[in-house]
């Protein structure tokens, strides 16, 4: 891990380095913007590496939907042989050519650079030698400056969870260090939540029971880990979840509707409900009813305007013929109807 380690603080420094000379080197509304922007742009260029990777992603996501169907025609053939069931789904993956942990890999890769910025910036406190100081790359002045960096007053070094003689060691205030980590938390909940919820909106609940669960876990227990570890993470490895999740946002939004999913695979999956859970009922994200294809709705109107009118004719048919006597055919002879009711009278 040591290599990660050089790395991370190689990118860091070097958009340090950067924006040391285009803002000031001094703080601004209790900031010193150098070392927030270089984690800020630390994430950016990750991205930009996993750029492919992402793309990639969203063909393994498409490719998962477009075989929706054949999935659920295997369920159906093979339910109640789960071992069966397995294997025909791994050899439909093969022949399809779908790799189903695709969808999560640029998430896995980005955990050595987490894990990385996490350990450096847990490095990074006073006391710390000489030679300890100058690891990955560091220089003294370079090192002391980022145990001294700040956001509104918080060091991006210290956590929720840091102890009052730790916090006095970088002369911060232990109220101040709370609430900034705390607003960070609940943005790093909220951002993950939401990039979950974004995904699944669009394309809805996968029919597969496998690919559920992991869209289960993405969207709830995700959020759930940031909830119960954030306070332990430095306030700077919490900036870049953050800003991390930002990106993810822009980008999901971009890619989702510049290649939507196909009809047909959004046709084989279970809407997004409001509540977040799967269901058998199709809702919108509000909890109504969702909308029936225009087209459907047209034919269905049309067809009972159809119905109402043969019905009025109908009745106004009954009624006519309740009223008075059916008219004679053309060339038929008349009937008397007195006549022919002496006649009736007299035969019984």
């Amino acid at each position: 891990m040591g290599g990660i380690y050089w790395l991370i603080s190689q990118v860091m420094l070097f958009w340090h380095t950067v924006w040391d000379k285009v803002v000031p080197d001094h703080r601004t509304l209790g900031t010193n913007w150098q070392w927030v922007l270089a984690i800020v742009f630390l994430v950016i260029s990750v991205r930009v590496v996993l750029f492919p990777i992402f793309v990639k992603q969203i063909k393994s996501q498409r490719a998962m939907q477009a075989i929706q169907p054949k999935m659920k025609e295997l369920q159906e053939k093979h339910k109640g042989d789960r071992e069966t069931l397995q294997k025909e789904v791994m050899k439909l993956y093969q022949e399809e050519k779908v790799n189903p942990l695709m969808g999560c890999l640029p998430m896995f890769l980005q955990i050595p650079v987490f894990i990385g910025l996490l350990h450096v910036l847990r490095h990074l406190k006073p006391g710390t030698s000489n030679h300890q100081m100058e690891l990955y790359g560091w220089s003294i002045p370079e090192f002391m400056g980022a145990v001294d960096a700040r956001l509104f007053d918080a060091p991006i070094v210290a956590k929720f969870s840091s102890s009052a003689s730790d916090l006095a060691k970088i002369e911060a205030n232990s109220t101040t260090v709370k609430i900034v980590a705390a607003i960070l938390v609940a943005l790093m909940i909220t951002t993950t939540y939401l990039t979950q919820r974004q995904m699944i909106m669009k394309t809805g609940w996968n029919s597969d029971p496998q690919q559920r669960m992991i869209q289960k876990f993405m969207l709830y227990g995700i959020p759930f880990f940031t909830l119960t570890s954030g306070w332990y993470f430095p306030i700077g490895v919490i900036i870049y979840w953050v800003t991390n999740n930002a990106i993810t946002l822009g980008q999901q939004y971009w890619v989702l509707h510049k290649y939507p999913p196909p009809a047909s695979a959004t046709a084989n999956t279970t809407p997004y409900k409001g509540s977040g859970k799967p269901g058998t009922t199709s809702l919108t994200k509000g909890g109504a009813p969702a909308a029936k294809p225009a087209g459907a709705f047209r034919a269905m109107l049309g067809k009972a305007k159809e119905d109402a009118a043969a019905q009025a004719a109908a009745a106004a048919a009954a009624k006519q013929t309740n009223g008075r006597a059916l008219a004679p055919k053309p060339g038929a002879k008349p009937i008397n109807p007195k006549k022919g009711g002496a006649a009736k009278r007299q035969s019984g």
